[in-house]
């Protein structure tokens, strides 16, 4: 259903460093880079999901839209807690840390931030009780 997620930038290179080691850390490499926008995602599936991050298309200034987020679905609940921590040392902010959301689900595990540019993300495992570390 997804193609890609976006998210605008003020600061490329700084959005490259935060989202190169959270995507590093899930096993993801950047596919493509120019001046303007870098994707992350396989270099060789085209129709595989990809995350990218750049300066808005119409010249005008990245602006934040309430309510909108990208969940990234993680496996264990040690890694949300190391994806977690990678943000948070680039800039992130916290916007709910890492633990069990039991009213979304028994096994509901998540953290919440926001980018260096305010975008709000997460990491979310739905069953932390049937994953691996």
């Amino acid at each position: 259903m997804i193609g890609y997620t976006m998210v605008g930038t003020k600061d490329l290179d700084r959005a490259v460093v935060f989202y190169d080691a959270i995507f590093t850390e899930m096993g993801f490499t950047r596919c493509f880079k120019d001046d303007q926008v870098s994707f992350w995602g396989d270099k060789v599936n085209v129709e595989a999901p990809r995350f990218a991050t750049g300066y808005p298309f119409n010249g005008e200034s990245a602006n934040l839209g309430n309510g909108g987020m990208t969940a990234f679905l993680i496996d264990s609940a040690v890694k949300i807690d190391r994806l977690y921590a990678i943000a948070m040392g680039l800039g992130g902010s916290d916007e709910g840390p890492p633990g069990l959301r039991p009213h979304y689900g028994e096994g509901f595990y998540a953290a919440y931030l926001r980018n260096p540019d305010g975008n709000k993300i997460a990491f979310i495992c739905y069953d932390v009780h049937r994953t691996s570390a």
